[in-house]
């Protein structure tokens, strides 16, 4: 038999995402018919109203097409729930009751536990599973970040699951890591072979990584200010994603080894600190204006107080290896921007020799656009003559190959980037999921940049919401002649 076990069931992330990529997962009849998927939460509800409230949000997927009400009916009734406190430790020997097979025990089945919960909770909450039997070799654990404030908090919590699990039982969650554009990453690049040669610095000029949110608080506010842009998305998806840039071919495509090419990348990364913290970052907070035609509030509006917290950051930074040396890798993420995407621009040099002659028009460097979202699709911008009758010299203009993800896999339904990763977490790869030594190296690299804000007594910049951003943003990347990819 197989269990799943939802810590969180009744949050936001459950009923956006966990709840509807098992369903998908049910659906595709990539679950076990006898899967038993128990939800736990503070919140005092039985089986019937968390079925219920699974089906509310389960109902948007079935009008939409996947699967009928009658697959979802099935899936509701694999469902249970256990009211929980976390730090109440005679609370789960009955979700072991729950979780394990009447006639075998917790020892007889495959469990997969999903903890979504405060960091402050991790270390009861794994005592609590070590007390009901719920940590043994057959048992899984995914972690939610966040996974502390710093290096510090982060050892901590590594410290507290690896004392009830080893770390071929943990699964470290960064949900981009599921999306199938960053997966696509590693299909491009290695199973490609023209553009293997040119992914070094002898060709690369600059690699931009942009994450941005036209979204503000959105109901995150004590999270969200406790932690800022820094440590909420580039601690982890921001460098997960230049790790995948920047990464060495690995000999094979397995966890260890992906994994080992990329605690290289983050290890390699040049501090940035006291002396650089002024040149190479920049922090911003968005203050009133409008997104999307509507007006919105500032950061301390919606917040109801003054606050310190950056709600965008820009950097520079270098992999300081032979592949990349002098390449800058640009990075920014923000709330309250022009436009919500995800991408990143691999900017290639100019050719070596232009045989047209430096006053042909239109020439540029060729670029390579990988969309995350809210689209998923590469774009490589190649140069082509336009059309017609010229003299003494041609005219060039940028044409884009786009390989549309729509397009060229009509056929495919587009998925929840944790479907992937809980399906993962059941069967155990561990491909797509974060190493202890690579959230340490991560955790460090940030904690660098913090302490050299402090030093500096750097506050964050004000800019306008629906903006792209404190102007000093603008001037971080065109100090080096290049333009943010707006």
């Amino acid at each position: 038999m197989t269990a799943v076990l939802l810590f969180g069931a009744t949050g936001d992330l459950s009923r956006r995402m966990l709840l509807p990529s098992l369903y998908g997962l049910s659906v595709d009849g990539l679950l076990p018919p006898d899967v038993r998927i128990v939800g736990t939460a503070r919140s005092k509800l039985d089986d019937e109203a968390f079925r219920a409230m699974a089906a509310e949000a389960l109902a948007p997927y079935i009008a939409n097409g996947l699967g009928d009400q009658a697959k979802a009916d099935a899936f509701l009734k694999q469902l249970a729930y256990v009211p929980l406190d976390a730090t109440d430790m005679s609370g789960y020997q009955r979700l072991a009751d729950a979780t394990c097979a009447a006639d075998g025990g917790c020892e007889s089945q495959s469990i997969s536990i999903f903890l979504s919960t405060a960091p402050s909770l991790f270390k009861p909450t794994i005592e609590g599973l070590a007390g009901a039997g719920l940590t043994g070799p057959n048992v899984r654990i995914g972690l939610e970040k966040p996974l502390g404030t710093d290096l510090g908090s982060s050892a901590e919590i590594n410290d507290a699951v690896a004392a009830a699990f080893s770390e071929s039982q943990i699964f470290r969650i960064d949900h981009y890591l599921g999306k199938e554009t960053v997966q696509n990453l590693m299909a491009l690049r290695f199973a490609n072979v023209m553009f293997e040669p040119l992914w070094r610095s002898e060709w690369i000029s600059h690699v931009q990584i942009t994450v941005a949110e036209t979204v503000g608080l959105e109901g995150r506010v004590d999270f969200y200010d406790g932690a800022g842009a820094l440590r909420d998305m580039v601690q982890n998806h921001m460098l997960q994603l230049l790790a995948l840039v920047a990464m060495e071919p690995p000999g094979h495509f397995s966890a260890s080894a992906i994994r080992d090419e990329k605690v290289k990348v983050l290890h390699a990364l040049r501090p940035i600190d006291g002396r650089t913290a002024a040149s190479h970052s920049v922090t911003g907070q968005y203050a009133a204006g409008a997104v999307g035609g509507q007006p919105v509030k500032g950061y301390a509006e919606e917040l109801g107080r003054p606050s310190s917290t950056e709600t965008f950051v820009a950097l520079k930074a270098h992999v300081d290896n032979w592949r990349w040396k002098g390449v800058p890798f640009y990075l920014r993420t923000g709330k309250r921007l022009g436009a919500r995407k995800s991408e990143i621009l691999i900017a290639f040099k100019d050719v070596p020799y232009n045989i047209f002659g430096e006053g042909v028009k239109g020439m540029q460097p060729n670029r390579l656009l990988i969309s995350l979202q809210p689209q998923e699709n590469i774009q490589l911008q190649l140069m082509s003559k336009v059309p017609g009758l010229s003299r003494g010299g041609i005219s060039m203009r940028p044409v884009a190959l786009d390989i549309g993800r729509k397009d060229a896999f009509a056929d495919t339904r587009r998925r929840i980037a944790y479907e992937q990763l809980l399906l993962d977490l059941i069967e155990g790869r561990q491909t797509l999921f974060v190493r202890r030594d690579e959230v340490e190296a991560q955790w460090a690299f940030i904690d660098g940049i913090r302490k050299g804000w402090a030093e500096n007594g750097m506050e964050p910049r004000p800019y306008t919401a629906g903006s792209w951003g404190p102007s000093a943003a603008i001037a971080l990347i065109e100090r080096d002649n290049a333009s943010w990819n707006d």
